[in-house]
């Protein structure tokens, strides 16, 4: 198994003599871990999962099994 080293050299060395296809998507690549690595989820989200959890377990929420729920969805259309 290569280690992160010899892994680093070898793309740089790729790099060096690649074609601008090549290029293009290890571009690409770069670009979509930048956007997942800036993607997240507001700590507000978490807050108000928290509080519908709380209300779930103290028994003040109505909860729905996964038939009720397409039941629903599906007199919806009609």
């Amino acid at each position: 198994m290569d280690s992160t080293v010899d892994i680093r050299k070898r793309i740089h060395d790729f790099i060096d003599i690649a074609d601008e296809r090549i290029l293009r998507i290890f571009k690409g690549i770069i670009d979509a871990e930048e956007e997942e690595d800036n993607y997240s989820v507001p700590d507000s989200h978490y807050d108000v999962i928290n509080e519908r959890r709380e209300k779930y377990i103290k028994g003040e929420s109505k909860s729905y099994t996964w038939e009720e729920v397409q039941k629903k969805a599906k007199s919806a259309l009609k």
